[in-house]
């Protein structure tokens, strides 16, 4: 059997959820289903982002998706404690959930698992043809050998606690516990007064984590705040990648033409590994070029997802320095330094739009790593593909 779609957007994540809410948002009428594997759409997740990352307008239409939001967040280092300015949100995956189920209705089709995917053609496991314009293909990194990786392993879990908390904004970064095998944080988002996000960070050289170690890990770290763990309400767990270097050319063609989006595309911040601003992007883009053929659709995507690695490339730099200069027990000190620069610079850093001065200023000085080897990062900096 085969059925006629204007778009199909395979994987019920962020970047294809996005895709499908704008697309309601601005073409209605446009024939669009949205496949999901599991038995509902957009995992068990938490997506957060600054203010400052998105414009004005893509706050607008972003805005009923928040979960929550805080005026400003701490860093915490063995050296260093500070508080920034700035709004920090979060959404989580089951207010995502549930704004995907009011929009798509019928359009949004669980437990379907896919088989084969083509620029306008999916088949599904039970054999099911469906047919589109377009198919947009949405179900994460794919495996390559084109990308040199390191990565964020993180294990979180949301906790009812017995008494309040006393946190007014987030810790994103504290990075006073252990290092162990590589720079290691824990990450904590107030929810309400009586309830928390923590999540055990690592930035190692692979995509690994002991999940019982984690679990202990933020026992004994809500015991050293003075929190009283109650309920284990739900758990999280993240693999996300952190770009080192890459050739581009030569993984945009294992894509073979494909439109496909997030991750799959490349597209997620190199050195911190959020994605929502580029999902956010290109959810805008695809509702502007719709309707089109697969392969204009496939062409912009890729014009798009260059121009965020070229502008990226001074990231990657910095990730090399962090992964590869230095002991990966030292690597919080990369970071302390880091957090201890002008306010403005930080902002920019997190949404990837840093001046010429902000790098220099983050080069500039003393570096805390063993100065040899920061500079074979440095001078290892040559990728192929650079100037597409």
């Amino acid at each position: 059997m085969r059925t006629q779609y204007d778009v199909i957007l395979v994987g019920a994540g962020l970047a294809n959820g996005l895709i499908a809410l704008r697309l309601r948002q601005l073409q209605p009428q446009l024939k669009c289903l949205l496949l999901e594997s599991d038995a509902h759409p957009a995992g068990n997740h938490t997506w957060s982002f600054h203010h400052s990352d998105l414009s004005a307008e893509q706050l607008r239409w972003l805005q009923p998706l928040i979960t929550v939001r805080w005026s400003g967040y701490q860093v915490r280092f063995p050296a260093l404690r500070r508080n920034l300015d700035g709004d920090y949100c979060s959404i989580a995956s089951g207010d995502f959930a549930r704004h995907l189920y009011a929009a798509m209705g019928d359009d949004l089709w669980t437990n379907t698992a896919v088989q084969q995917v083509k620029p306008t053609q999916v088949t599904l496991a039970d054999g099911r043809e469906l047919a589109a314009q377009v198919v947009i293909d949405g179900r994460g990194l794919q495996p390559t050998p084109h990308l040199q990786l390191g990565y964020q392993v993180f294990l979180g879990q949301e906790w009812q606690l017995a008494q309040p908390h006393g946190l007014q904004q987030p810790i994103l970064m504290d990075a006073t516990v252990d290092q162990q095998a590589g720079y290691r944080f824990v990450y904590t988002l107030p929810l309400s007064a009586d309830r928390l996000l923590i999540e055990d960070t690592h930035y190692v050289n692979q995509p690994a984590l002991a999940e019982n170690t984690a679990r202990q890990h933020i026992a004994d770290y809500a015991n050293q705040q003075g929190w009283t763990l109650s309920t284990l309400l739900r758990e999280e767990h993240g693999i996300l990648p952190i770009t080192l270097s890459g050739n581009i050319d030569r993984f945009w063609q294992q894509q073979r033409g494909q439109a496909c989006s997030g991750l799959r595309a490349g597209l997620f911040h190199a050195t911190t590994g959020y994605s929502l601003p580029s999902a956010v992007a290109l959810a805008e883009l695809v509702a502007a070029l719709l309707p089109t053929d697969a392969l204009t659709l496939s062409q912009h995507i890729e014009r798009f997802a260059r121009q965020q690695w070229r502008e990226q490339r001074f990231f990657r730099l910095l990730n090399r320095m962090l992964f590869l200069a230095g002991k990966p027990q030292q690597r919080w000190r990369v970071m302390q330094r880091f957090y201890r620069l002008d306010a403005g610079l930080i902002s920019r850093f997190y949404a990837g739009q840093l001046r010429l001065r902000d790098k220099t200023r983050i080069l500039c000085g003393k570096p805390p790593v063993p100065i040899g080897e920061a500079l074979r990062a440095l001078l290892n900096s040559v990728e192929p593909g650079k100037k597409k």
